[in-house]
């Protein structure tokens, strides 16, 4: 049985910003016809943007997750759980698999981990209700501790 193809609806950005899973299969499909003239291409670029941008994101959030979770293992070893041990696996998972499918982001992992270990110090304060001054200025854990599944802080 052959398959059937839908034909996009007439006009460029149809559907962006109403419709936006119509006008994403709408762009797909004038990509597979290859109908680049009729392309939303401020739209597509913007998007294709945001998605790299939620790449970057991903890969700080499970950084910053991590950090505030090997702090609290060190901080506060009467209280360690297996809910943080989990998400210390967690986080390593999703940081290896963001790493592998984005090379240039692992690249810059060093930097990502610069800016996210603030906020990752500050809510670990929080959390633990322990002064922030408890906690280093600096991330205490290299890339190699926090992407090993071993690792675990004293």
């Amino acid at each position: 049985m052959a398959e059937v193809k839908e034909r996009p609806r007439a006009g460029v950005a149809a559907g962006y910003d109403d419709d936006f899973y119509h006008w994403a299969n709408h762009q797909a499909a004038l990509l597979r016809q290859g109908r680049f003239a009729e392309l939303d291409l401020s739209h597509l670029i913007e998007e294709i943007e945001d998605m790299g941008s939620e790449k970057r994101r991903a890969l700080e959030s499970s950084y910053r997750l991590l950090i505030f979770h090997l702090l609290k293992w060190r901080h506060q070893p009467t209280r360690r759980s297996r809910s943080w041990a989990l998400t210390i696996v967690r986080e390593r998972g999703n940081i290896e698999d963001l790493s592998i499918e984005n090379p240039s982001l692992a690249a810059a992992s060093e930097k990502l981990v610069e800016k996210v270990y603030d906020r990752a110090r500050r809510e670990t304060a929080t959390e633990t209700g322990l002064e922030l001054e408890t906690f280093p200025e600096t991330c205490p854990f290299t890339l190699a501790q926090l992407r090993d599944d071993e690792f675990l802080p004293d």
